[in-house]
């Protein structure tokens, strides 16, 4: 697989949410910056090649081979990032980048060294799960902040936009993974919710409330 290749296929994979959902080539053109006809011409290739199973005027999917190849470059993104705040002191914002050139290292010998280097890591930076050698992964039961009740309390675990932007502003305001955070108010007006982090009272936007995993506490 050439390096456009390996983008596309996982940008299939998120795109389908990691199951064996049909996207259009509108949607694929739309994560890659590119005109559809160009992805049009790249699942071709990718279908030729047993990968993806394109459908004229209906869209694409993986095959289960193409899953295989998704899951392997996520393992590897996603254990990139890990090392590269743990063992480089990366600030999470400053991972993506970086761990999206480091995906395409073709040896599964360095991937395996680096998943035990790093102690066979469940989780990335962000929160989002690390998928094993065999492609297997656990999926945590989570819900977005703003679908939580206001009362309920719960343990952020993830995040929807992984932006250095919308990361930035959680290090400003000192919410991290691992933090209980309580709803205190709704607004009824915009959503907008008055919360409390580390004992601190705060109000944030829907717009990042709806980009906040919580696991909520039983």
């Amino acid at each position: 697989m050439t390096l456009s290749e390996e983008d596309y296929i996982k940008a299939i994979y998120h795109l389908g949410k990691g199951e064996n959902n049909i996207v259009s080539t509108n949607e694929v053109a739309e994560q890659m910056n590119t005109k559809p006809s160009s992805v049009t011409d790249m699942v071709k290739k990718l279908s030729d090649k047993g990968v993806a199973n394109y459908r004229k005027y209906k869209g694409v999917c993986l095959t289960e081979y193409g899953q295989k190849v998704a899951l392997t470059l996520v393992r590897k993104h996603r254990l990139w990032e890990v090392f590269l705040v743990e063992k480089l002191n990366f600030a999470w914002d400053e991972v993506h980048e970086v761990a999206e050139q480091l995906e395409h290292i073709k040896s599964e010998k360095l991937t395996d060294s680096l998943d035990k280097l790093l102690g066979y890591p469940q989780v990335d930076p962000h929160g989002d799960p690390i998928p094993s050698k065999n492609g297997e992964f656990k999926k945590a039961v989570k819900k977005l902040l703003n679908e939580i009740p206001v009362g309920t309390s719960g343990t952020c675990v993830g995040v929807k936009d992984s932006s250095a932007p919308f990361l930035k502003f959680l290090d400003k305001n000192r919410i991290a993974l691992g933090d209980t955070i309580i709803v205190l108010e709704k607004e009824e007006f915009d959503g907008s919710l008055h919360i409390q982090v580390k004992g601190k009272d705060i109000r944030i936007s829907d717009q990042i409330a709806a980009n906040l995993y919580l696991k909520i506490t039983e």
